[in-house]
This record gives C-alpha cells, sequence and structure tokens, in this order.
C-alpha cells in the first residue's frame, strides 16, 4: 500500500514573479500553448477551446427561480444576471487563514498543490463578498475544473508560472483576471498580513472588470429528499498533510457541516463565523506531477485527474453515501452513483468538494468517519 507522503517540510513558498525567461523563451512558450491546451488537458476539446454550445449541451438545466450552483432561492428574488466568478484562495497553514470570504462562495473547491499543502477555489455567482483572499497564483487544475462552467466564468488570480498563465488566458471559454498583471488594481494589500499572503480583492470588483457573460448552468444535481440507505455521519476528517488535518462536524441545529483545522473551528474573517457548507462531495483521484518546477527545486504542478471516474463519498443532512464519481470529459457535469448505480443527488445549499489524491486516500486513517 503506498506510504502517505509527508511534504510539507519541503515546501518551498512559490514566488509571485514567476519563472525568469528570457523574450526569446517567452515567445516560444506562447507559441506553444495552444497545443498545451490539448496535450494538458487530457485530449478534451472543450477544456482546449471547444465551442460554448458544447458546453450548454452538456450541462444540466436550471430552473429560472434558483441559484445555478446551489438550487436554493436567489437573495434578491431574481437570480443575478452575471456569470460564475472563480477566486483561486491561499490556504497555507501559518499566513493565509483565516480566509475571507469562504462562506459567501456557492462552491468551494479544495485542491492539492505542490508539497500536498492545499489551495482553495471559491466560486460565486448568487452571492458576493466584499472582501476575498488571499489570492494566490493560478495552477494547472483550476482550469480543468472550471471547464464546464457555462456563461464565459472568470478566474481571478494573483500570478503564476508560465506556461500555466498564458494558457489559462488563452481559452476563449474563460477570462481571467491576474491581479499581479493586467488587473492589477483590481487587488490591494492588506497592512496585517504578510506578502503573499495580503493581496485580497472583492466579487463586486472582479464582475465589474468584465462585460457580458450569463449564469452557469448547475454542475450538480439536487433534490430535497434524503437519500435511502445512508449512513449516520457525526464528523469527517482528512489527514491532507502536516498542518492541514481538515475536519467537518455535522450540526444538525443548523443543518450544516461546520469546518476546522486539528478541532480549531475554521473561522470566515470577513463575517466572523464559522465555515459551513450543506454538503461534502470526497472525490479521490489520480494525479501526476506537471513538467514545470512551480519554484526551483520544486516538483512540477500536481495535476488531479478530475475528469473520468473513480470513488469517493456524498456528505448531506447527517448521513454519508460511498459513490462512484463520474465526467467523462472536461465539458460535462460531474455525477455520482452509489453502489446499485442508482443516482446521488447533492441537497440544495452550498457545497464543498474535497479533491483527495489517491496515495493519500489509500494510506489507513487518512479519511476517517464517525458516526
Amino acid at each position: 500500500m503506498p506510504t502517505r507522503p509527508q511534504h510539507r517540510a519541503h515546501v518551498v513558498r512559490r514566488r509571485h514573479t514567476g519563472a525568469v525567461l528570457t523574450a526569446s523563451a517567452l515567445l516560444i512558450v506562447v507559441a506553444v500553448a495552444v497545443a498545451l491546451l490539448v496535450t494538458r488537458a487530457g485530449g478534451h476539446k472543450t477544456a482546449s477551446g471547444g465551442s460554448q454550445r458544447d458546453h450548454h449541451h452538456r450541462s444540466h438545466s436550471a430552473a429560472p427561480d434558483r441559484c445555478p450552483l446551489t438550487d436554493l432561492r436567489p437573495p434578491t428574488g431574481k437570480v443575478p444576471d452575471r456569470p460564475a466568478l472563480a477566486v483561486k484562495i491561499g490556504n497555507e497553514p501559518v499566513g493565509a487563514r483565516p480566509q475571507s470570504g469562504l462562506n459567501e462562495a456557492d462552491i468551494v473547491y479544495d485542491t492539492p498543490a505542490e508539497g500536498f499543502i492545499m489551495r482553495y477555489i471559491a466560486v460565486y455567482q448568487c452571492t458576493a463578498a466584499s472582501a476575498v483572499g488571499p489570492t494566490r497564483s493560478v495552477r494547472w487544475v483550476d482550469w480543468h475544473i472550471l471547464a464546464n462552467f457555462t456563461g464565459r466564468p472568470i478566474l481571478a488570480f494573483a500570478g503564476g508560472i508560465n506556461p500555466d498563465v498564458s494558457v489559462v488566458s488563452a481559452l476563449p471559454w474563460l477570462r481571467t483576471a491576474d491581479l499581479l498583471g493586467a488587473q492589477y488594481g483590481a487587488g490591494y494589500r492588506t497592512t496585517n498580513r504578510v506578502p503573499p499572503d495580503n493581496l485580497y480583492t472583492s466579487t463586486s470588483t472582479l464582475w465589474g472588470l468584465f462585460k457580458g457573460g450569463a449564469p452557469p448552468r448547475p454542475v450538480f444535481q439536487y433534490s430535497s429528499a434524503k437519500p435511502s440507505g445512508a449512513t449516520p455521519v457525526s464528523k469527517l476528517a482528512i489527514d491532507f498533510s502536516a498542518g492541514t488535518d481538515a475536519e467537518w462536524t455535522w450540526d444538525a441545529a443548523a443543518g450544516q457541516f461546520l469546518h476546522s483545522y486539528s478541532g480549531v473551528p475554521d473561522i470566515d474573517a470577513l463575517t466572523g463565523k464559522q465555515v459551513s457548507t450543506t454538503n461534502i462531495v470526497v472525490q479521490v483521484v489520480h494525479y501526476r506531477y506537471g513538467p514545470y518546477p512551480e519554484s526551483p527545486g520544486s516538483t512540477g504542478d500536481v495535476e488531479s485527474q478530475v475528469t473520468g471516474s473513480g470513488r469517493g463519498w456524498v456528505l448531506r443532512n447527517g448521513v454519508e453515501i460511498p459513490v462512484t464519481w463520474h465526467r467523462p470529459a472536461a465539458a460535462d457535469a460531474t455525477t455520482f452513483t452509489d453502489a446499485a448505480g442508482h443516482a446521488v443527488l447533492l441537497a440544495p445549499g452550498r457545497t464543498w468538494v474535497e479533491i483527495v489524491l489517491d496515495t493519500i486516500a489509500n494510506s489507513p486513517g487518512s479519511i476517517t468517519f464517525t458516526p
């Protein structure tokens, strides 16, 4: 059985200035960017710039009076006419926490980065946040996760390495806001944090940078009916890496799972409330290292394979259901089936997706459920 990696002590903090390239080398990188869209996306046409029609065709439909990413009624009574907005947020144990704006996101993806630290992709559409951050750099997994969002979504980040910045900026179905690049003025530095974990922005600022776009089609399927045959769960613990042992505890009174690290409540700095969610999706994925180191002497980026299928769990309403997740191609929504092949749907509400690498998931004690 694979041994669970313990890389946290060896992580080298990435430099936001990126790799140093000569002018000629940079031209070469940009020239091959289009080819890399296909080869690094696993050959899925839509992730590498396929038609918007394909994106719409492969998504589920949303009720006109429901938020597309939560299936809840919108706070203002009407679904905002704006695209999905994804913001890359840091999650280093020292420096990045507590984050701002996590409780306001419709969906949060918790994704592994180099050294098996974790980074968030917070996605907003029906709700807004006056402060979001700390914002951090783009990763390969970001646009592969977002490839099934329709309506010309926006991805905001703080720099990154090439060719990742060049590739993501060239995707025709995605609009990007680089807070260290062309959209430098869209972010601001706080005085109570140390760089690079002091760069923040807001959803209104980011939406204001772009014209057009539309609400996305749903990326999950929902039902208010509680699933049958599920197992009660009071706590989920995932030991991602040293300093990142995440815990979710079911609060029956609130009807929410509450987030902690090592038993210490995770507080959203914007609202002062504990981070919470209605649904938790645990998605076990295979991965590979990319060819481009994120910083000198480090491994290449962790490229989590979020298409295909694999094992996982869905947690909702205080129960957990073992599932197989399915996403045949990058433009497809992710669906879930139980052991009998029946569809497992999420409860209307906010969702956290925990991307767990298979080497971690296969290690005894790394994922535990408490009845």
